[in-house]
């Protein structure tokens, strides 16, 4: 099933508005050209551009993969896209051309993969795209178990005029679906969407069997501390050299 067709690719840009901050893109393209180290570079989940278009405007040669049709749609429209080289594909199982100095996956992208096998398969792909000795950095969240009291199930996320989110949380499966409410030109949209978690030692050890190992982790594109209280984190791994 299309999770990401029409009605989500319609409202997308403007439901996570938040994240196309001026702001807070700045420091997401100043973390992944560090490490970019000259490209070129191929982003996972590409959507609707939203990083990967800054990103390309710093110079750097930028390919993105996304399996939605509708999201790619809306990418292509966009003022600066043709610098872009856009693959319609599967992140756990499609190739693109090419071998790259950084693979990145932004803004939980990882969960969209719902089974542990196809995480695997993604940390793997990813690997097969780097190389040697380069990097897959990927943006995630932190279950918020920590948050929901015994027993229960549903944490909110976001509760406004225009918009209400709920995550509802399969302790025993790993798994959460988000429920999204949104109110917008006298039209209402609803989307429920299924994600699977995983800790930071999950994705630790799925990036070993692929051979890479953990280079660094922080609890943002600032790189601030990763604590016990942390959020989300962005991790970096490096693939082996003789990978």
């Amino acid at each position: 099933m299309d999770y990401f067709g029409e009605a989500v690719a319609r409202s997308y840009d403007r439901s996570s508005a938040a994240m196309f901050d001026a702001a807070v893109l700045a420091r997401t393209v100043s973390f992944l050209r560090a490490h970019a180290e000259g490209g070129p570079v191929l982003e996972f989940g590409i959507g609707t551009g939203r990083v990967a278009l800054p990103l390309a405007a710093t110079g750097l040669s930028v390919h993105g993969m996304d399996l939605s049709p509708a999201m790619l749609d809306r990418l292509r429209a966009k003022p600066g896209a043709e610098s872009i080289t856009v693959h319609e594909g599967d992140i756990a199982r499609d190739r693109v051309p090419g071998r790259f100095r950084l693979v990145y996956l932004v803004f939980n992208t990882i969960m969209n993969l719902t089974t542990q096998d196809e995480q695997v398969a993604c940390f793997r792909n990813a690997a097969a795209h780097l190389e040697p000795g380069r990097r897959f950095v990927v943006e995630v969240m932190v279950p918020d178990l920590q948050r929901l009291p015994a027993g229960e199930t549903i944490r909110p996320f976001a509760v406004g005029d225009t918009r209400l989110g709920f995550d509802e949380y399969d302790v025993v499966n790993q798994g959460l679906v988000s429920h999204h409410y949104r109110l917008a030109d006298g039209r209402a949209d609803t989307s429920s969407i299924p994600f699977r978690y995983a800790w930071p030692a999950e994705l630790d050890l799925m990036a070993r069997l692929a051979g890479m190992s953990p280079l660094e982790r922080w609890a943002d594109w600032d790189r601030a501390p990763f604590t016990a209280t942390s959020r989300k984190h962005v991790s970096v791994w490096q693939l082996d050299s003789g990978a």
